[in-house]
């Protein structure tokens, strides 16, 4: 099929590319599955990428009529944006950094200016820096637009900066591919050192003399695997590897810690960890195991000083399914597991999920999950983990339904960052003072993002409501909508889910999902089981033999949404991206009348193809969390009776829209291209089934922010279109 094949005469329908068939068998425990378009996977194939340019041309003759609404979103979300803005400045060392965003410009810009030092709370007050005003002394670390200038795509990966604030380490990717070219500026100078290192994966620190740059390598399956070693001034052929992992299913990265004595690697999969330091001080002793993975716990450790002796903070799951913190002597991880002392700090609650925790020079920060919703406590380190400890303290907000995050904060300071947000607040930065044992803090409203265009959060409500699964769980629902919108049963839905890697969907501010809204659309997020909203035993009850809870949780919020009173049945969409889009290839195998179209974002639709070869990008680690169909015929089984592509049935689907990205290395682009050609060829209805395909995207599509605004217009358009909610009301 070539672009020319898919232009049609204007009184004709387009005819969709058909993928030649080049039958290929695979056979697992006895099984035998014949894949018809596993060809299409040669990337570097003329014919495949014939075949998806004839895709693109395809979607963009099926969408043609969808031109101006796209537009009209596209407009929507421009002229809501304040576009000449800027974050506000975060104090590291002696500087404040920030980043401006301009006007006509897709990228931003990474700026500082000098901080004072006058030992008060006012060290610690962020300088006013206005939208298009020039601030004094200000420096340009990096500028995002000039790094973009003829680039097929740009993306910063990181950075880090010398404590004496000399010289800034970035990574930049151009293909979208997420390895990035690591370059070190003096900012002394503006020059970039003659140094640079290439295919680099995320993860940039600097030692505290900033001599040495610590940074990670990835292995041909896109796992990173590797911590390495630049020291500056010497070639890069000569870097060291500090460590490395070899065990496929794990998962490594590193860190510094919150005091910055310490480099932390930590190696993981979603069940255990291992945690491992590098004394700043002794780095002659090498790197020191704290809790070996064989002890099989789930945990992160924060080491630092408290009254002179070393100690480390645990967030764990020893005998804590929602884990919990203790504090422990450095000097007790010499010993066998069994036989060391922890002291508890935070008791393990079946109703309170502890996501993790850090420390101040005076405080224990804690994030954890109740009742759905994230939020932020505080405990004075005098006493901590003894009968004296003190209580915890809660910045306290007035919406029921919000999420509060950390938003970073230095060692030293007084203050803690919090970013805070609402499915209809827009994104507030605070910062919280740190109060004395037994008083309450102070929140200091630092900004709210703007929204232009006459936004006003009380047109619009957010309330939660419960589906109930086939099982009897009750799953909790975030429905949100026009405050005046009348409930005759005639409006619009659009549910959305993910359902994965206990990742919760968080109440959080979009202004694009407000040109839904105000088209009528009643917009349902589905906690489905697999994420994190009701604490971990959600997640395990919809992940590996428990995964088929997730899609029967999202049919079960359509059931909901389409008994609610508030729309008309047929005219309910879904929408969910990459693990989210397995979920909605489930749902369009298990319930295809229940939506009038579904648009699956970089959709993990192949799953049991990618999870079977472990030397596909990151297939290995994904053993935990779906189980290993490679040694596990239960696995294997359970798998192939769900994943999307093996499971198309000879029904009439919906309108179906697959996006996905060329270079995307988690979710490759062969699986929706393997999707779409087995829907359309087993389907028994007429709705179009299309691929939209980003040549030069990574797994977040097209890089900048209008290219991103572009993508969502055209997903929102696509689903506004199909189910008639088209117009303003």
């Amino acid at each position: 099929m070539t672009l020319a094949d898919v232009n049609t005469a204007p009184d004709s329908s387009p005819t969709p590319p058909v993928a030649k068939k080049v039958p290929v068998e695979r056979t697992h425990h006895g099984d035998t599955f014949v894949d018809n378009y596993e060809w299409l996977r040669e990337k570097e194939n003329p014919d495949v990428v014939a075949h998806l340019n004839a895709e693109q041309a395809y979607t963009d003759a099926v969408t043609a009529g969808q031109e101006q609404l796209r537009t009209d979103i596209f407009n929507e979300i421009k002229n809501r944006t304040q576009e000449t803005d800027l974050s506000v400045p975060s104090r590291k060392d002696g500087w404040w950094y920030y980043s401006r965003m301009v006007e006509g410009q897709s990228y931003g810009i990474q700026c500082r200016v000098k901080a004072e030092s006058n030992g008060t709370l006012e060290d610690w007050t962020p300088p006013l820096v206005e939208p298009g005003v020039p601030v004094d002394g200000e420096e340009i670390l990096l500028d995002g637009n000039a790094e973009a200038e003829g680039q097929p795509f740009f993306s910063l990966g990181g950075a880090a900066v010398t404590r004496d604030g000399n010289l800034y380490a970035y990574a930049v990717d151009n293909a979208g591919d997420e390895l990035f070219t690591i370059r070190i500026k003096d900012l002394r100078t503006g020059e970039l050192l003659s140094e640079t290192i290439e295919n680099a994966f995320y993860g940039l620190a600097f030692s505290p003399d900033g001599r040495t740059l610590f940074y990670v390598l990835a292995d041909d399956s896109w796992r990173p695997h590797q911590i390495k070693t630049h020291v500056l001034g010497t070639p890069v052929e000569s870097d060291q590897i500090l460590y490395q992992e070899d065990d496929v299913a794990m998962w490594t990265g590193f860190g510094l810690s919150a005091d910055r004595r310490h480099l932390m690697i930590s190696i993981g999969c979603s069940e255990f960890s291992e945690t491992r330091l590098l004394d700043f001080a002794a780095p002659e002793k090498g790197l020191q195991v704290l809790i070996p993975r064989s002890a099989e716990i789930l945990y992160d450790a924060e080491p630092f000083l408290l009254d002179g002796t070393e100690k480390v903070l645990l967030t764990h799951d020893r005998d804590a399914v929602n884990s919990m913190i203790s504090v422990v002597d450095a000097a007790e991880f010499s010993k066998p597991v069994e036989e060391q002392t922890w002291a508890t700090v935070v008791a393990h609650d079946d109703a309170v999920r502890i996501n993790g925790a850090t420390v101040t020079a005076t405080h224990m920060v804690v994030s954890l999950r109740k009742d759905t919703i994230e939020r932020i406590q505080v405990t004075a380190l005098e006493g901590l983990g003894t009968p004296g400890q003190s209580a915890a303290v809660e910045p306290v907000f007035d919406e029921e339904l919000y999420t509060a995050g950390m938003g970073g904060s230095e060692y030293e300071s007084p203050v803690i960052r919090l970013v805070y947000t609402s499915d209809f607040t827009p994104p507030r930065v605070y910062d919280y003072v740190l109060p004395a044992a037994g008083a309450e803090g102070e929140l200091l409203l630092r900004k709210e993002t703007p929204v232009l265009g006459g936004y006003r959060s009380e047109d619009y409500l957010a309330t939660r409501e419960w589906a109930t699964a086939s099982d009897g769980t009750l799953v909790p629902l975030s429905v949100l909508r026009r405050a005046d919108l009348t409930r005759d049963g005639s409006a619009a839905g659009v549910v959305y889910g993910y359902g994965s890697y206990e990742v919760s969907m968080d109440p959080g501010f979009g202004v694009p999902r407000l040109s839904l809204l105000d088209r009528g659309v009643v917009f349902v997020i589905a906690h489905v089981r697999g994420g994190g909203e009701m604490g971990r035993h959600w997640y395990e009850d919809g992940k590996k033999l428990n995964k088929k809870n997730t899609f029967s949780d999202f049919v079960a919020a359509t059931d909901w949404l389409a008994a609610s009173g508030w729309v008309d049945p047929a005219r309910i969409g879904a929408m969910g991206g990459s693990a989210g889009g397995l979920l909605m290839g489930a749902v369009a195998n298990l319930a295809p009348e229940k939506y009038a179209a579904i648009v699956a974002q970089v959709p993990f639709v192949d799953a049991l193809t990618t999870i079977l070869d472990p030397e596909l990008p990151l297939s290995a680690l994904e053993w935990e969390e779906w189980g290993n169909p490679i040694t596990d015929p239960n696995v294997y089984k359970y798998m192939k009776d769900y994943t999307p592509y093996e499971n198309v049935r000879p029904v009439a689907y919906p309108k179906i829209a697959a996006v996905t990205s060329f270079n995307d290395t988690r979710v490759l682009y062969v699986e929706p291209a393997k999707w779409v050609q087995e829907l359309r060829a087993v389907s028994t209805g007429s709705a179009p089934i299309v691929m939209k395909i980003e040549m030069d995207g990574g797994h977040g599509g097209a890089s900048g922010r209008y290219e991103g605004w572009k993508t969502r217009a055209w997903d929102y358009a696509f689903l506004a279109d199909a189910i008639g909610a088209t117009e303003l009301r």
